[in-house]
């Protein structure tokens, strides 16, 4: 049985890894030189250019480091590597919760070691050759202490109370960390941009002026109450720009990237905003949340049911059955059901975008959003012409032009 576990494992990232370089290919065959005549009055010759050309090098870039990240991963089930993490941990503890938080503490640690270099290379070479990056060494090392800290803090601390909970409420196990992870998510949606934005970010509310004026009468005149609208320096990493909603209740906020505010006139932002705040009038974020936690609970339960099976943990090399090895079984072997929710997740998302921009479209102008979304994807340079099947599994946002041909219909 264990050596049956095994071999799906083997198969299941094999296939994982082939479904996206035949992903990756699809896309790359709507590449052109020539601008397409569907993309002029988007992009010039110039600027389309230089857009294949990021899209092509983020390609192999990407072809590369997920290459050696399949390889590692082979390695590591094909040598016994997690079984001789395993007999490593039980060294020095024996206690379920110790074993499991340095069990995965070790593999985190050395998975962020092994794919900074690369990080650093995708952050200070590509994305400064293409105008993007603004993050300077010091900001990219101090995130990079800041982020060890919060996995530390909360993903061990997570982790500790889920093994704890494994260890002492046996069947029920899956249930109290349901609870406790539902708490958390919503916790953590009430709180994220007073409690972590706050640590690699600064923001201020937006002073007053046209543009607070004319955001503060659309929200009235939408029946949306806007006490809370600030401003993030996303430049301080990118001239990439983006907003955001965030909270629910009396903590909702709206957050405009400063790069944002730089590139776009009053009327394009006001436009965005209201695509915002119509995901919030079409309770997109409690739904997307409601579907997360029933997404958890299932995820938790079937879990609930393997996780005693001593033959996860010995496929995976281990002498003894354990809680993180059986975790990380279960978790190789559920890809391919998760990869199947992603997709449904993607499609939905899409069409709470398309919801959005049609609130926007109703409530205040489809034209401004609409140049809007140009400026952003040539800014970004963006691909315009994916792949269908490559937007069903990946995009969580429709492609440009489906969404400027839906706002086309409001426009007057």
């Amino acid at each position: 049985m264990e050596q049956t576990i095994f071999l799906v494992i083997i198969l299941i990232i094999v296939l994982d890894f082939l479904f996206d370089r035949i992903m990756d290919y699809l896309n790359s065959t709507r590449w052109s030189k020539k601008l397409p005549e569907e993309l002029k009055g988007i992009y010039d010759e110039d600027k389309y250019r230089k857009s294949q050309e990021y899209a092509r090098t983020n390609m192999r870039f990407g072809l590369l480091t997920s290459t050696l990240s399949f390889v590692f991963i082979l390695l590591m089930l094909l040598f016994g590597g997690f079984g001789f993490l395993d007999s490593l941990v039980r060294q020095y503890t024996d206690h379920p919760v110790w074993m499991a938080v340095l069990f995965f503490g070790i593999l985190g640690l050395a998975s962020d070691i092994l794919s900074t270099p690369f990080d650093l290379y995708g952050t200070f070479v590509i994305e400064e050759k293409f105008g993007f990056n603004k993050t300077t060494l010091k900001t990219y090392v101090l995130d990079k202490i800041k982020g060890w800290m919060l996995a530390v803090l909360i993903g061990g601390g997570l982790l500790a109370v889920f093994v704890w909970f494994y260890a002492a409420a046996g069947s029920l196990f899956w249930l109290y960390a349901w609870i406790v992870f539902t708490a958390f998510s919503i916790f953590m949606m009430m709180f994220y941009s007073t409690l972590i934005v706050p640590l690699f970010n600064k923001q201020k509310p937006l002073e007053e002026g046209p543009l607070r004026e004319e955001i503060e009468r659309f929200a009235k005149k939408a029946g949306f109450r806007l006490d809370n609208i600030f401003v993030i320096d996303g430049s301080k990493r990118s001239t990439k720009a983006n907003a955001y909603f965030s909270g629910i209740g009396p903590k909702k906020r709206i957050v405009l990237f400063d790069t944002l505010i730089k590139e776009h006139s009053k009327e394009e932002l006001v436009s965005v905003l209201a695509h915002e705040i119509g995901h919030y009038k079409k309770r997109h974020t409690l739904k997307g949340g409601a579907v997360s936690v029933l997404h958890t609970g299932v995820l938790l339960f079937l879990l609930g049911l393997f996780i005693n099976r001593p033959e996860l943990s010995g496929a995976l090399g281990a002498s003894e059955p354990s809680f993180h090895m059986g975790i990380l079984a279960f978790g190789l072997l559920y890809a391919p059901f998760s990869l199947v929710l992603g997709v449904l997740g993607n499609r939905l998302s899409r069409k709470y975008e398309y919801q959005a921009d049609a609130f926007a479209a109703r409530h205040y102008d489809a034209r401004p959003l609409q140049d809007a979304l140009k400026k952003l994807s040539v800014n970004h340079l963006s691909n315009l012409r994916p792949h269908p099947a490559y937007v069903y599994v990946h995009y969580s946002h429709p492609p440009l032009l489906k969404r400027l041909a839906c706002l086309d219909r409001f426009r007057q």
